[in-house]
Formats: C-alpha cells, sequence, structure tokens
C-alpha cells in the first residue's frame, strides 16, 4: 500500500475520494485496487466494472468468515448471483483499535 500510494503521490494525481478495494484470493495474499483518477505511469492498472451489491459490517476482522456468509445469503435473498467480492476496509486495524470500530464494506459483484 505504502508504494502504491507514494507512485500515486509522486504523479502530482489528485485522489478525490479514497477508495482502495481488497481482492482477498488466498490466505497468504491479496490484491489491491485504489481508485485513481487517471492512468499512472509504472503501474498495473485494471479496470472494474460490474454491477455491486454492497453491505456495511462492524466488528474485528476475525469475523470475516461470517461476513462473507452473510453476504453470500444477502446476495442469494435478492435473487441474484454472486460473482465476486472486494472488501473495503475503513480502518486499519491499528486505527480501528484508536477509534473504537471497525466498519468494513463488503461489494458484491453480481
Amino acid at each position: 500500500m505504502t508504494r502504491s500510494m507514494k507512485k500515486i503521490e509522486d504523479t502530482g494525481t489528485p485522489v478525490k475520494a479514497y477508495l482502495a478495494l481488497s481482492d482477498e484470493n488466498s490466505l497468504w495474499g491479496s490484491d489491491v485496487y485504489i481508485a485513481v483518477n487517471e492512468e499512472i505511469p509504472g503501474a498495473k492498472m485494471e479496470k472494474i466494472s460490474g454491477t455491486f451489491l454492497t453491505k456495511v459490517f462492524e466488528g474485528g476482522y476475525n469475523n470475516m468468515g461470517k461476513w462473507t456468509k452473510e453476504m453470500e445469503n444477502y446476495v442469494r435473498a435478492k435473487g441474484k448471483e454472486l460473482k465476486k467480492m472486494y472488501f473495503f476496509y475503513t480502518t486499519c486495524p491499528k486505527c480501528a483499535k484508536f477509534y473504537g470500530k471497525n466498519y468494513v464494506v463488503i461489494f458484491a459483484e453480481v
């Protein structure tokens, strides 16, 4: 994250609203997608598009398994088919401890 944000800042590209989506694709790693307003030289760029349902969860990261199951049920209840999930962590673990709240938004591509 630090290297990616530095690369973005070094180009002078304004970030109007911070949005970083995480694709938790394995137990040992994830891909992070940071929203930017223009191409960043030297960065691997991806575009995410589609139709999404979102739901906000509050609590510790240890609830992630429970939240993903709840999101799967939410998508099914809406009559949709889940294609993929992305996660938006509104705070880092240190900040969540400081503020006493931890919100995670799950984006379900349908």
